[in-house]
């Protein structure tokens, strides 16, 4: 593994405190969609949330949902990308890996109503490792708290702080200051402390898509969150390509409220 300049991940990963000057166009599904409208009658989603009051409690429902529907195989390339489709093919024991989760997840929850968007976290060493560098999971909006928490339907995980949910630039920093109230919440029982000594190194680079619509995609563009003094990366384990991406070092920019509109600006180019 070769050394990476820049911040380390054992200490709080360092960060604009401002909005970038010329933000970035989030777009998400709405459940009266119909693609996500197909797949809330398809797959019941309504009654897995029956009688859950929060959207955290809705969250955590869905979650379970998914972990419950999807078996995890990192060797094994996901053949679709829409939810739907990744839900099929669980019904014929195809396994997949992280990503659909994380796709399957967003879309469910926008299917009930909570804004949300694939998430895909990556090693400081992304660039340059040949393997297991990254891991998705799924960020959702959260009315109640206002705010985008981390939500990960592989390991049914949201990672809590003295009782408030989290996203994944918080969850980084209560994890290099070895912060004793974190906690997970898992309806399964999963092995949190584990999951997030695992999850460690992995939340280096942040990036989601731009346009997080579901049967109506037009752009391909993401955004990607780098700390201040690391190198914006342009290749992913070796050979693959990063294309479409915008940059920001603002956690503000990049947990925009899904309720807010903001103006959109050009591509940074990859390509050489």
């Amino acid at each position: 593994m070769q050394a990476q300049s820049g911040p380390s991940v054992s200490k709080p990963l360092p960060y604009t405190a401002t909005t970038d000057a010329s933000a970035h166009t989030f777009q998400y599904g709405s459940p009266t969609d119909a693609y996500l409208e197909t797949m809330r009658d398809r797959y019941g989603l309504d009654r897995v949330v029956a009688g859950k009051t929060t959207d955290l409690a809705k969250a955590q429902a869905i979650c379970a949902w998914v972990h419950g529907r999807l078996n995890h195989n990192g060797h094994i390339p996901t053949k679709k990308t829409d939810p739907m489709g990744i839900l099929q093919d669980a019904q014929a024991e195809q396994e997949v890996q992280c990503v659909g989760f994380g796709i399957v997840l967003a879309a469910a929850l926008q299917a009930v109503g909570i804004p949300a968007r694939p998430l895909y976290l990556k090693t400081a060493d992304s660039e340059t490792r040949g393997s297991a560098a990254g891991h998705a999971a799924t960020e959702a909006w959260l009315s109640e708290q206002q705010k985008w928490v981390l939500v990960d339907a592989q390991w049914d995980v949201i990672p809590t702080l003295g009782g408030t949910p989290l996203n994944a630039v918080e969850l980084q920093q209560a994890l290099a200051t070895g912060n004793e109230d974190l906690r997970g919440l898992t309806t399964t029982n999963a092995k949190w402390k584990f999951y997030f000594k695992w999850l460690k190194d992995y939340l280096y680079y942040l990036d989601t898509p731009l346009d997080n619509r579901f049967g109506a995609k037009m752009s391909t563009a993401g955004l990607m969150l780098v700390p201040e003094g690391a190198k914006k990366p342009v290749v992913f384990q070796r050979t693959t390509r990063l294309h479409n991406l915008r940059y920001t070092h603002s956690p503000t920019t990049f947990y925009a409220n899904p309720n807010e509109t903001y103006q959109a600006q050009e591509p940074q180019r990859t390509d050489d």
